[in-house]
């Protein structure tokens, strides 16, 4: 089968980052930070502005990039719980197709808190091994630093040992920075030593290797802008958080804050006030009601360089791929895996709260221009579960039965109606809900607490160095969340109770509900932290 509108041979660069807002880019709105190529792939391509995450945390929406399931599909449901050996791949299709493929970056389908090698992402880095693995021929995988088994991790420990002490454990909330600011750390590694440029070294070292006539599918997967700030010292001061506002979507107090918590659901000012910590994603001694407004104005400055930093490694390897005389048959695909607080709400962060600040991503699609699709913005809802039939698509193969999304449009007006995410939560705190984005809502049904599924909280909290709270939050199921997001866009005012939108509300669960896809049986457990 021919590619839609274009040549076979159209190769395909899959960039993802992780922890990143929609409005990172200057294409979606962002201000600070300078983002000149992915913009630019957005002017020639197409720009979607309602992209949703299948989950809010690492494991199930890169498991959902990677097999177009849903996570209740797949079984990744939640961190802690690894993505089947036999989940299907959208890697292994198009290596069957003659594709040659690469992971190269951070994988994360299984633990990472995994030092014996139990699981096949570390064993193979812990074992210096480069593939096959999930339909990838050849894999080299970087992670937050040194934390976790990772080639980059070997690479860094081998050539540069002295450097390794600058970062900080993933869940560091360790003091640092000018203001105090958590997980805040001057890295005193050099520039192109660092995970993102390693990254991007490693992804145009691989594109040397292949024969001009090959045809290829490269996931070139970055670490940043997820926490801990703790990038290169030399990069740190890119954007002075002297100068920055706070963000739009912050309340400006501590009152008005508490104010809008109190009108959802009580795991969100427990998170907020410190009584019931949020360890399914953030440090479990974090409390963002010590946060100053300085430190939020800090760790975005931070952001911000990340989000440069990023941007400009996009750029060599794009800069590789046209040298090589590909420019013009690359697809190009930049997204990430899940969304940051960065100071709404006054929060950090991320974890078991379904706001546009966590869910919505940035998606920018740059066809080859051997497609000759025009540039467009979609403002219909997508979702990552669509990434993997965008893939087979693009490389003209059938997508298979088995993938539960559809190619992204090219074009707006092509009657997407609804964008679904879930979360379960990896620990006993037991929170379970379903949203769907549709009409311009954003509505979230919670379920009844299942304090049976989860790993036992004693044991995250004592990787904190913490005894879990008396404190536990119980739902039965009446519970629930639901935003106008034309009116509200940072989600302030929740209508779920509001008798005036009763018929919008029953409308949006009932649809949620009846397009929820099939559930994995029996529901897969957490096998390990993270």
């Amino acid at each position: 089968m021919r590619p839609e509108g274009g040549n076979m041979g159209r190769k395909i660069l899959f960039i993802t980052t992780d922890q990143q807002r929609y409005d990172a880019y200057g294409c979606n709105g962002g201000k600070i930070a300078r983002t000149p190529v992915t913009d630019g792939l957005a002017a020639e391509g197409i720009r979607f502005e309602r992209a949703y995450c299948a989950n809010a945390v690492c494991t199930p929406a890169r498991s959902t990039m990677l097999t177009g399931q849903y996570p209740r599909t797949h079984g990744a449901i939640a961190n802690g719980v690894p993505l089947p050996q036999d989940a299907p791949s959208v890697a292994q299709v198009l290596a069957d197709a003659g594709y040659r493929t690469a992971l190269i970056g951070k994988v994360h389908f299984e633990p990472i808190a995994d030092p014996t090698g139990r699981y096949e992402q570390n064993r193979l880095a812990l074992a210096d091994e480069h593939g096959p693995y999930r339909g990838f021929e050849h894999v080299e995988f970087a992670g937050h630093g040194t934390f976790g088994a990772s080639h980059y991790a070997n690479w860094l420990r081998e050539r540069y040992p002295d450097e390794t002490g600058g970062f900080l454990r993933t869940f560091s909330s360790a003091p640092g920075g000018d203001t105090g600011a958590p997980g805040v750390a001057p890295n005193p590694i050099p520039r192109e030593h660092y995970h993102t440029d390693w990254v991007a070294d490693r992804v145009i070292a691989w594109l040397d290797s292949l024969s001009d006539d090959d045809d290829w599918f490269c996931w070139m997967s970055f670490p940043d802008p997820h926490h801990p700030w703790d990038l290169p010292a030399s990069e740190a001061k890119r954007v002075d958080w002297r100068e920055l506002d706070l963000p739009a979507g912050h309340p400006g107090s501590d009152e008005r804050i508490r104010e809008i918590l109190a009108g959802r659901p009580a795991h969100w000012l427990a998170w907020y006030d410190g009584s019931v910590p949020n360890v399914d994603g953030a440090p479990g001694d974090f409390v963002p009601a010590d946060l100053t407004h300085d430190q939020i104005r800090e760790i975005n400055a931070l952001i911000h360089a990340k989000n440069e930093m990023l941007d400009e490694a996009f750029g060599r390897v794009i800069d590789a791929i046209e040298r090589r005389g590909w420019g013009d048959d690359t697809d190009v695909i930049v997204t990430t895996d899940h969304g940051e607080f960065q100071g709404e709400l006054g929060l950090l962060f991320k974890g078991p709260y379904h706001v546009d600040a966590l869910l919505r991503l940035p998606l920018i699609w740059r066809p080859a221009g051997s497609a000759g699709f025009p540039p467009a913005v979609v403002p219909e809802p997508v979702g990552q579960v669509d990434l993997a039939p965008t893939f087979c698509r693009i490389a003209g193969v059938p997508v298979p039965e088995w993938m539960q999304g559809a190619p992204l449009p090219t074009a707006a007006g092509a009657g997407r109606e609804r964008a679904i995410i879930e979360w379960d939560s990896q620990l006993d705190t037991g929170y379970r809900f379903r949203t769907i984005v549709k009409d311009g809502w954003l509505c979230t049904a919670y379920e009844p607490t299942d304090h049976e599924y989860g790993m036992p909280k004693a044991e995250r909290y004592a990787s904190f160095g913490m005894v879990a709270p008396d404190r536990e939050i119980v739902y039965d199921g009446t519970e629930g969340e639901l935003y106008n997001l034309e009116d509200d866009p940072h989600q302030w005012v929740n209508l779920w109770d509001d008798p005036a939108v009763a018929e919008v509300r029953a409308a949006l669960v009932a649809d949620l509900y009846a397009h929820l896809a099939p559930a994995r049986e029996p529901r897969l457990r957490p096998e390990a932290m993270g």
